[in-house]
């Protein structure tokens, strides 16, 4: 049987980059995620994290510019790209990475259409969205702690050894000296 050819859809406003890794991995299990595209306005510092993320996951960032102050574009252009590639029929299904319960109605609208929904959001994200998915996994569920800390702003545990903690790794120590030697 042909693998599932995915369409992964990211609300970067609403969830987290830490957890894109487990994200991928999760829907590895499902099928070919041949589509990833990331939705914000990318000129915005609360998107510094994901900025890092797109070209070690090969995810196209897709620009929205807020057109107002005060409303999100975002959600508009991503239903629209949802909707773009629903018609295509070159996705067998879509993953929907956002915390956000706006998303609801495209998720019955592509239910509707044949096709399973995966959600992936933070703990946060409202029950009507996370019952309307065919499947819906928190991200929290798969980060590392040092990666949930992250995503919650705090700085990950310190793995700096102590002086006397290196010079007592003897095989630190012969490394350097091996490379001094040459």
């Amino acid at each position: 049987m042909e693998s599932k050819r995915i369409a992964l859809l990211i609300d970067c406003d609403n969830v987290s980059h830490a957890a894109i890794g487990g994200v991928l991995d999760e829907l590895a299990k499902y099928g070919m995620v041949n589509i990833r595209h990331a939705h914000g306005n990318w000129s915005s510092p609360n998107l510094a994290g994901w900025v890092e993320k797109v070209h070690p996951y090969a995810i196209r960032p897709m620009q929205q510019f807020a057109f107002t102050k005060g409303k999100n574009a975002t959600d508009s252009a991503m239903i629209i790209d949802a909707m773009d590639l629903l018609y295509s029929k070159n996705v067998d299904a879509f993953a929907l990475m956002t915390s956000d319960s706006d998303f609801t109605p495209l998720v019955l609208r592509l239910l509707e259409s044949g096709l399973p929904v995966y959600g992936f959001g933070e703990k946060k994200t409202p029950k009507p969205f996370v019952d309307a998915c065919s499947q819906f996994i928190y991200t929290e569920n798969l980060m590392t702690d040092d990666q949930e800390k992250a995503a919650e702003g705090e700085p990950p545990k310190s793995t700096k050894r102590s002086r006397n903690e290196l010079r007592s790794d003897t095989s630190l120590v012969r490394l350097l000296r091996t490379c001094l030697l040459y």
